[in-house]
């Protein structure tokens, strides 16, 4: 059963409206999580704000926003400033204008979101829009507030639906010619790169969701799970990553390279 959405409003484009639904394309519900408890008591531990130089606990009320100039010096900001700037209309996607859909590169793109239409007589609508983003190959940028924020989203037409994304903020994303300018671009012996490549051939396979399956959190359901039975699970020790040896030079990445092909073309057992 699909979950429930957790946002409803309008998708809006020109004088072109249609209600909608949204809810996240992922989930976090299937999660660990453990509560922190006083090992004297067993009971559970709150936090709460205190005043970093009395020490003495804030009442709600009287916490406010603060923005740092200087050495214990801030220029408070009361809320209603704060709502004061925000978009007027949380509840319509109104879609400013389309771009090229290969034109957004995958650092910007955060979280994605399924959007439905929500009435059996807006999804026309819904459907033409999808359709024409689809026949232009663009996608559309808009604006919403969603968890507290006013973010820009980017709306993808996706098999009979809309995935909309919420797109990280400028100051968010790095230039990665900081980080790769620096990489030589010498060009790469072609034998190394015959090797690797029947290497990747060797390792090829179809994608299957398992691959990014979570052992930690599976192995810690097993101690959960012999813990409520009454037995102590004996705890296994991390067996230690071996450091890769050290190939200072060419002559070691090709025997590195050859080994490694003779590796995996040994039938393996079952």
């Amino acid at each position: 059963m699909a979950p429930r959405s957790f946002w409803k409003g309008y998708l809006k484009l020109s004088l072109v409206t249609c209600p909608v639904a949204m809810m996240p394309a992922t989930s976090e519900g299937e999660k660990l999580r453990f509560h922190t408890l006083n090992a004297r008591t067993g009971n559970r531990v709150v936090s709460r704000y205190v005043d970093a130089q009395t020490g003495k606990p804030v009442a709600e009320d009287d916490e406010v926003k603060g923005y740092p100039r200087g050495e214990d010096e801030h220029v408070i900001l009361e809320d209603d400033e704060i709502e004061a700037v925000a978009l007027e209309s949380t509840r319509t996607i109104d879609i400013d204008m389309f771009v090229p859909a290969d034109s957004i590169g995958w650092i910007w793109l955060d979280k994605p979101h399924y959007l439905t239409p929500d009435d059996p007589i807006g999804e026309e609508a819904f459907c033409v829009i999808r359709d024409a983003m689809a026949a232009t190959d663009t996608v559309g940028i808009s604006r919403l507030v969603l968890y507290r924020r006013e973010r820009a989203v980017m709306l993808e037409p996706r098999g009979r639906g809309i995935v909309v994304w919420t797109l990280r903020y400028g100051d968010e994303v790095r230039p990665q010619g900081d980080y790769f300018a620096q990489i030589e671009q010498e060009p790469v012996d072609n034998r190394l790169l015959k090797l690797v490549t029947r290497l990747i051939d060797e390792r090829s396979t179809a994608w299957d969701p398992a691959m990014v399956g979570d052992p930690v959190q599976d192995r810690l359901l097993d101690i959960i799970a012999a813990k409520k039975r009454g037995r102590k699970r004996p705890a296994k020790t991390k067996a230690k990553a071996e450091e890769p040896a050290a190939s200072g030079n060419v002559v070691n990445i090709m025997e590195a390279l050859k080994k490694s092909i003779a590796a995996e073309s040994k039938p393996k057992r079952r």
